[in-house]
């Protein structure tokens, strides 16, 4: 890391990051939970494991940068645990539909990370590749197993959640 300023950015990049894997395995959890069959349950279940290991990749990552989690990711478990079960308990296709939109948005986030991080992170960058790869197959595996797009509105809401949780996460 050259300098400063990069290592800064970094961290608030990582910590935004970790924030989002932490919501999404508590959202995974929350939809197997609820989940009406067997099929969506362990989709759920696989991606969830997967957040758990994105979750490390950051945790450890913010740690070489000399830097911490943000101290609201209990608030982002218990919400997104509790935004997941009411969406596993709208039915398979809907929950399903929800992670497809989720991890759209989610990818999307990911790029514009990889646009701001520092050129010369290197670490952090395979990490963001990586876990973009990632969450585009869990959405493409929601959306083969049904998954139905949601309305325009659930669509705005998740997006208007996802700005105050990248934004307050990056600070705090």
């Amino acid at each position: 890391m050259p300098d400063e300023a990069d290592r800064r950015e970094s961290c608030r990049l990582m910590r935004v990051n970790h924030a989002g894997e932490v919501s999404a395995q508590a959202l995974y959890r929350g939809q197997a939970l609820t989940a009406r069959t067997g099929a969506a349950a362990k989709a759920m279940c696989e991606a969830a494991a997967e957040e758990v290991d994105h979750l490390a990749w950051c945790e450890s990552r913010i740690k070489e940068l000399h830097g911490r989690t943000s101290v609201f990711n209990p608030l982002w478990y218990a919400g997104s645990f509790l935004i997941g079960a009411v969406a596993g308990l709208s039915g398979d296709v809907t929950s399903l539909g929800f992670i497809t939109e989720t991890e759209r948005q989610v990818e999307s986030h990911l790029r514009g990370h990889l646009d701001r991080l520092p050129a010369a992170d290197l670490q952090s960058r395979a990490i963001v590749e990586q876990m973009t790869r990632d969450e585009a197959r869990h959405g493409a595996n929601a959306a083969s197993l049904g998954g139905r797009e949601p309305p325009f509105w659930i669509r705005g809401a998740m997006r208007i959640a996802s700005k105050v949780m990248t934004g307050t996460s990056r600070w705090a």
